[in-house]
């Protein structure tokens, strides 16, 4: 009877995981059916497209093609109504004076003080002129301290007779005004303010109150408001452990001791391997790094410890403040030093203290400032200089950057039943981030905000974001801000001087799949002084030269990235207001490098386009030798013939039709800057297990058996790195394939003039010539040749390729 029990729930069991397998199938054949459909992916495919606008920016102007630019000409100007109360003075009593802004039903106050007839705010209002329903501006001076409505006097203004301003005049002067009651008559006390009429262009606006956000008040103002943030400056630290001498062993008996350095920084903990000569005087010679950020107020720990089984034993310690480390900018290793070794001990009332040892520990410290510090992906980098502003070039160019509008975003919170969304944009360009203030709830938010960057190398990437303010009063306090999308625009895709006006599809991808959130409008321009200077960078290093001269290891590559993060994310959350670790850690791309089904995919697609090129000329070879176009194969005979005859004129005429071909796709040309591409990414393609398995954490949250998850989790790093060269692999062929497409216009002209000059050059040396130049030249001597890059692979480096794209 056991056994038939035993039986019958086996049996009972692989039916349940059939019906399981059969639903699954199920569920994925129709989402593979659906993703198949041509009709929905077409609508799918208009829905995520790249519109172009021709919205009215500054002073009226049409967007287009306009190269004259001005101070503020990439928004749409809005007039704001604005008034700075300053002060007041003889107000009767002790009063707690605070003063009230009404214009048509839209109120605000400034904050109140105790105790004080003279008191002092300072404060400035802000109302746009397209809200303003009421002819006359109410101001009135109120007690808190009174009940009722605790009115001190008022002040009424007419509309009509506000004064305009326009920057760049000096700020207008404030005047006192007499109080009043409601029925006209003076009172005692003064009032003094300034109210005039002007655009967001004035310095007032990032630290006005605005009066559609009444509802925010206290803390939550300065939440609301545009801010410029200014990331941390970062430098790598490089601690040479060299060796030690003279450690005391707690056991003398024990033969070959096991002995490491553990080296801390912070929250950032290294150690070397265990040294290989296994006695009191160990020898490691290992780099160890870690990314640090001014001002230096850190120390540097070391400890030297023993293996001792499962168990480590201190056998001294050192630490080094940051504040005196060299500072090197070049290849040259700064001097090493001796440190003596203390052992650290705790007295009977509780305090530390050390006891000084003979032994000693063998070090090369020094900060790293001619490595550019990678706070973020290479691919998406928007700063390639070195960290030492000694080392800095003068700027090339300006990027100027325009944040219109939003259209039809997606409600991300609900109160009281109903959906809505308070969004703000964060734009991130080199060590410059900037938030835009938060329209309150809105599906179509108006920021009409520009904002400028020096640019020192226009192979670079601007990333805008969305995102929903999840920490104003009485809303998910304590929550996340929610992210809505982001946009990344590569500068060099940009014609210089062009604004480019264009409502760029909002797109998160979630475990239930993709989805649009809405559409954000933006106003570009890339403008340069000197465009000779632009293009001599293409023939120069993408990085600077320690990345060549000591190049890093992909471990180390990782982990210098990973504690870049975290420094800038933690930086940036103490500001004031704060931009908060889910933002920047989004605008960063952290976790991108994860193993994913879905790019693993999309990489495997882009690999698959690049060889298809190769596919397609054999299938010609093929054709031609099979004769299926007699004319064809007997043009390929005469060309062959006279290349075997005339054979200097291979090359020319290889470059020759390299530069008609680049001609020809000049009418082509990408007329649009890229934007995130849901069919390049396979999102739309993606089955929700693979969608589950790439927002699982890492390492896995599957409750499954200890095993499994191991084996599991070191497939998932093994396929990260495996899916990082596939994603380079594809890259470097797609810029190969954007030397003739006129993706980045000034690289494609400078290729097309070398192709050109090279036609005519090898038509004129005799080919020996140049073959025996060529073979001298890849031979020569070690003393002769170069440890930089050379300037065609510098310049295949800073073409642009389709991770723009990629979500």
């Amino acid at each position: 009877m056991a056994n038939q029990n035993r039986n019958q729930n086996q049996n009972q069991n692989q039916n349940q995981n059939q019906n399981q397998n059969q639903n699954q199938n199920q569920n994925q054949n129709a989402n593979r059916n659906q993703n198949h459909d041509p009709h929905r992916n077409a609508a799918m495919e208009e829905e995520f497209n790249l519109r172009e606008t021709r919205p009215s920016l500054g002073g009226g102007r049409v967007a287009g093609n306009d190269r004259v630019g001005t101070a503020f000409d990439l928004v749409e100007q809005v007039d704001y109504l604005y008034v700075r109360i300053v002060k007041s003075k003889e107000l009767p009593g002790n009063p707690d004076p605070y003063v009230e802004l009404n214009l048509g039903g839209l109120k605000s106050a400034t904050r109140h003080l105790q105790k004080t007839s003279n008191p002092e705010w300072n404060q400035v209002f802000s109302i746009s002129k397209d809200q303003i329903n009421a002819p006359r501006i109410e101001i009135s001076v109120k007690d808190k301290s009174r009940g009722g409505d605790g009115l001190i006097g008022m002040i009424l203004l007419d509309g009509v007779d506000v004064p305009r301003r326009v920057p760049p005049d000096s700020p207008l002067a404030p005047e006192w005004y007499r109080l009043e009651n409601q029925r006209g008559e003076r009172v005692a006390g003064e009032l003094m303010f300034a109210i005039w009429m002007g655009t967001q262009a004035d310095e007032a606006f990032p630290e006005a109150w605005h009066l559609d956000a009444a509802s925010v008040n206290g803390e939550g103002v300065n939440g609301i408001r545009s801010k410029v943030y200014l990331s941390p400056r970062l430098w790598y630290l490089r601690v040479n452990v060299i060796e030690a001498q003279e450690l005391q062993i707690a056991d003398k008996n024990r033969q070959q001791p096991e002995i490491l350095v553990r080296v801390s920084h912070g929250a950032s903990v290294l150690r070397t391997k265990i040294s290989q000569s296994r006695n009191v005087n160990p020898l490691w010679n290992e780099d160890l790094m870690f990314t640090v950020s001014e001002p230096f107020e850190d120390q540097l720990v070391l400890c030297v410890e023993e293996n001792i089984g499962n168990k480590k034993d201190e056998l001294g310690q050192c630490v080094i403040p940051l504040h005196g480390v060299e500072k090197r900018m070049d290849f040259k290793p700064p001097g090493s030093r001796w440190y003596n070794l203390e052992k650290p001990n705790v007295a009977g009332n509780g305090q530390r203290n050390s006891n000084r040892l003979n032994s000693r520990l063998h070090l090369r410290i020094c900060f790293d400032g001619g490595y550019h510090v990678l706070d973020e992906l290479t691919h998406y980098s928007s700063d390639l200089r070195a960290t030492a502003r000694q080392l800095w070039k003068p700027a090339v160019g300006v990027l100027e950057l325009g944040i219109l509008n939003a259209q039809n975003l997606a409600a991300m919170k609900s109160r009281d039943g109903r959906g809505f969304t308070d969004a703000y944009c964060v734009a991130k360009y080199g060590q410059k981030w900037i938030r835009t203030r938060t329209i309150l709830n809105s599906f179509n938010p108006k920021w009409n905000e520009q904002y400028t960057w020096e640019v020192y190398d226009p192979c670079t990437v601007i990333t805008v974001g969305v995102f929903d303010n999840c920490h104003l009063q009485g809303v998910n306090a304590g929550g996340k801000d929610s992210r809505i999308g982001k946009v990344r625009i590569r500068l060099s895709t940009l014609e210089t001087g062009r604004v480019y006006t264009h409502s760029y599809p909002l797109i998160v991808l979630s475990p239930s799949g993709v989805k649009k959130m809405g559409e954000i409008q933006l106003a570009v321009r890339f403008s340069c002084a000197s465009l000779f200077n632009v293009l001599q960078l293409y023939t120069q290093p993408l990085l600077p030269s320690l990345h060549y001269l000591q190049p890093l290891s992909c471990q180390q590559v990782e982990l210098l990235r990973y504690q870049a993060t975290q420094i800038v994310s933690t930086r940036l959350s103490r500001a004031e207001p704060p931009l908060r670790k889910e933002v920047v850690d989004y605008m960063l791309d952290v976790g991108s490098n994860m193993f994913s089904m879905r790019r693993s995919r999309a990489n495997h697609f882009r690999m698959a386009g690049i060889l298809s090129v190769v596919a397609k000329i054999l299938k010609w070879v093929d054709k031609i030798c099979s004769w299926k176009s007699p004319l064809m194969t007997v043009l390929v005979h005469i060309v062959f013939l006279v290349f075997v005859c005339l054979p200097w004129l291979i090359l020319s005429t290889v470059f020759l039709y390299l530069f008609l071909i680049g001609t020809w796709n000049y009418r082509g040309r990408p007329r649009n800057p890229p934007h995130m591409d849901v069919k390049l990414s396979q999102a739309d393609m993606a089955l929700n297990d693979e969608l589950d398995e790439e927002f699982d954490s890492f390492p896995t949250s599957v409750k499954q058996l200890d095993v499994l998850k191991l084996r599991y989790d070191r497939v998932r790093a093994i396929a990260s790195r495996v899916q990082t060269v596939m994603g380079d692999m594809a890259t470097q062929g797609e810029r190969f394939y954007n030397l003739l497409s006129w993706r980045d216009p000034r690289a494609t002209a400078l290729f097309l003039i070398f192709c050109l000059v090279a036609t005519v050059v090898l038509y004129i040396i005799p080919f020996r010539v140049v073959v025996i130049l060529m073979g001298f030249y890849s031979m020569r001597h070690p003393r002769f040749r170069d440890r930089l890059p050379s300037c065609p692979m510098n310049f295949l480096r800073r073409l642009p390729a389709r991770t723009d794209g990629l979500l």
